[in-house]
């Protein structure tokens, strides 16, 4: 019996490992491959979430998805190949990159590098997202307000992004969009500030503290709900109904990104759902804004004025309670709980889901190189 179990433990493990190798084996050339960093059992579920419920709205007959990440990461990806066996989820598949990185290469040719060149060449575009918080060395900053707790995943994720679009931190570095400009590249929260930082941009480390003069959260809840990133009453009052989150409004820029290629009116507010400190500083070079907080001091969201499928937002529109009722929460102590679905407006919800429909419509036009 206990050679059996023997067995049977090294059977899963060698079926997690062939399962992590999808662009090493034998693959469809006709598919169109969605990228998908830190592919996290929680992430593919999100995906599934939102190709379930028509939201992201791609031709599953032709459209697979590729969830990539690095060896040295700190997740234990055997989750997610045992989450995609286990829902037989077809149209996801992982890959592992195992060469060698380290804080000095990430912004030059590097042990990742053959491997995301042959990523890039074999998928129509790319989606980075959230996570904690990047090591302030990676735009030259020393330490004062941020916890990385997956370096790993971090140098992996900006050298990526160095790779695809350059950096003027390594000018002469040739990026892989120039061979295919429309490919997409698109991120959420974490995947806004690794794509500024991974160009040439830095980070505020704190928002309450670089921007508002509050160092602890009972001087955070004091600044404007409205230009509030994350929630700090559950630093404050012990309740089990306090959303770690906010809703909060952004507005459009003059930029016609949001108007023009996302089409709906700059003129609305939509509420947002954020759960972060940091937030651009310095945008990158070869990028323009596209959407601010209320109060004008936090960038929302970015655009390429190269590449016209690299877009970012520092916010979540991937997040599922924004679409059905999920969990009665609330945000302040005399708020009445209530469901995040609940509190978007229309315009809010309709702007979400117009995101996501010209996400879709990117991926479907897509062609690999």
């Amino acid at each position: 019996m206990k050679k059996l179990i023997i067995t049977l433990s090294l059977l899963a493990v060698v079926l997690s490992l062939s399962s992590q190798n999808f662009f090493r084996e034998e693959f469809s050339k006709e598919k169109k491959y969605v990228i998908m960093l830190n592919p996290t059992a929680g992430n593919i579920g999100v995906v599934k979430f939102l190709l379930d419920k028509g939201i992201l709205d791609v031709d599953l007959k032709q459209v697979e998805f590729v969830g990539v990440y690095h060896s040295s990461q700190e997740y234990d990806f055997s989750k997610a190949a045992e989450h995609i066996e286990k829902n037989s989820l077809t149209a996801f598949h992982l890959y592992q990159v195992r060469g060698a990185l380290a804080e000095e290469t990430v912004y030059r040719e590097n042990g990742c590098s053959d491997d995301f060149r042959k990523i890039f060449r074999n998928s129509v575009g790319v989606i980075f997202f959230g996570g904690q918080d990047i090591p302030p060395a990676l735009y030259g900053e020393e330490n004062w307000y941020s916890e990385t707790t997956d370096p790993g995943r971090h140098l992996f994720e900006v050298s990526f992004l160095f790779h695809l679009l350059g950096s003027t931190r390594n000018a002469s570095f040739t990026p892989l969009l120039s061979e295919n400009p429309a490919y997409m590249v698109t991120g959420f929260c974490l995947g806004l500030q690794s794509m500024n930082v991974a160009a040439g941009g830095t980070l505020y480390q704190d928002i309450p503290a670089q921007l508002y003069n509050s160092f602890k959260p009972e001087t955070h809840v004091l600044i404007s709900r409205n230009n509030l990133h994350r929630n700090y009453w559950q630093n404050i009052r012990d309740d089990d109904d306090f959303m770690g989150i906010n809703l909060h409004p952004v507005s459009f820029t003059d930029n016609l990104f949001f108007g023009k290629t996302v089409k709906v009116s700059r003129k609305i507010k939509p509420l947002v759902y954020s759960s972060h400190h940091q937030a651009i500083k310095d945008v990158a070079p070869g990028f323009s804004v596209t959407a601010v907080s209320d109060d004008g001091k936090i960038v929302e969201g970015i655009y390429h004025n190269k590449y016209p499928n690299v877009f970012s937002v520092q916010f979540h529109p991937e997040v599922s309670a924004l679409y059905e009722d999920r969990a009665l929460v609330k945000f302040a102590p005399d708020d009445k709980p209530a469901t995040l679905h609940s509190m978007l407006d229309k315009k809010s919800l309709k702007f979400h889901l117009k995101y996501w429909e010209h996400i879709s419509d990117v991926i479907n036009k897509g062609n690999r190189q």
